[in-house]
């Protein structure tokens, strides 16, 4: 080779790279939620992105589509996304990843705030999940009926009647219901009655029929419907008399108690996962992480209107006292 070949070998080389990030090799992620976007929620997961070097606008491109609450949009949503040949999906919430993974067998796809991603059918198995799907669970193996039970009857000790607030169409629902209701019923001898709501309107009759059941406390179950209504369900709580537990910090401002994942951690866990399948590591060859971080937190106040007395032994625990 000659000098001058050489040369030119030489700086076609070391210009490719610049020359390829120029002219723009942007990543595509899809990402489709139920619910309205909550913009610090996405915000964390975007930042996680950011801390592994993915930027919106740079070197990634992200198609974000809600189906605004109406679970019968999830479907051609889910296909709009995938004609769109993203690199990857993002699916928050299980019926999105159902609907995602209904809508291809080969993009890869990455589930957030899954409660059990095997019972629903999304992967073989947590340790080897197979296929194109894997992601982020909410659940961790324990009794999950049981705990909250145990943290109400902390605050409402005779609760002999815990009312269980659940949406019909949620699968995750379902599969609760029929795995815990019976034995935890059972074996902590309290009655668990079911009050259902399927939209806001309904909300009002689940809460009057829980308080007409003479519900002692109740658990709110997590749904799209109960958080975007958080406001709302913490009100009827409240007019009901009724001590409430809830999974998610949005019931906080005016729920008597949260006690779940820290959805927060979930997300930035996600962006890694995103990360290393754009670096080109298989979704199968991902593991299903479960939630590593979870938070208590305990609203004073509304403790207070409720005449109820929070033991010491639950405010050590707490992560978050609000006065």
């Amino acid at each position: 080779m000659d000098r001058r070949s050489f040369i030119a070998g030489a700086a076609a080389l070391l210009a490719t790279p610049r020359r390829s990030l120029a002219q723009g090799t942007a990543r595509r992620v899809g990402y489709l939620d139920l619910g309205p976007k909550y913009v610090s929620v996405f915000k964390v997961w975007l930042d996680s992105l950011r801390d592994h070097g993915w930027i919106e606008g740079k070197n990634l491109i992200i198609d974000y589509r809600s189906a605004e609450e109406h679970a019968e949009r999830l479907p051609p949503l889910a296909a709009e996304l995938i004609a769109l040949k993203p690199d990857l999906v993002v699916a928050a919430g299980p019926q999105v990843a159902v609907a995602l993974k209904s809508a291809t067998a080969t993009i890869p796809i990455v589930f957030v705030a899954v409660f059990d991603p095997i019972g629903i059918g999304l992967v073989q198995s947590l340790s080897r999940p197979g296929g194109n799907v894997t992601g982020l669970a909410t659940f961790a193996p324990g009794d999950w009926i049981g705990k909250r039970i145990e943290i109400l009857r902390e605050l409402v000790p005779s609760a002999s009647k815990i009312a269980l607030l659940v949406n019909p169409g949620n699968p995750t629902h379902r599969l609760v219901l029929a795995n815990e209701v019976f034995s935890t019923a059972r074996s902590l001898g309290v009655a668990l009655p079911l009050v259902e709501a399927t939209t806001a309107e309904e909300l009002d009759i689940a809460f009057a029929a829980a308080a007409a059941q003479q519900a002692d406390a109740m658990i709110v179950f997590a749904d799209g419907l109960t958080n975007r209504e958080a406001a709302r369900v913490t009100a009827l709580a409240a007019n009901h008399h009724l001590p409430a537990i809830y999974l998610f910090r949005q019931f906080a401002p005016g729920g008597l108690i949260v006690y779940g994942p820290e959805l927060a951690d979930l997300l930035r866990r996600a962006g890694g996962y995103v990360d290393k399948i754009l670096k080109g590591t298989k979704p199968a060859d991902l593991p299903v992480e479960q939630p590593t971080k979870f938070e208590l937190l305990i609203n004073m106040k509304t403790a207070k209107a409720l005449g109820l007395s929070v033991p010491p032994s639950l405010l050590v625990r707490a992560d978050e006292v609000i006065e």
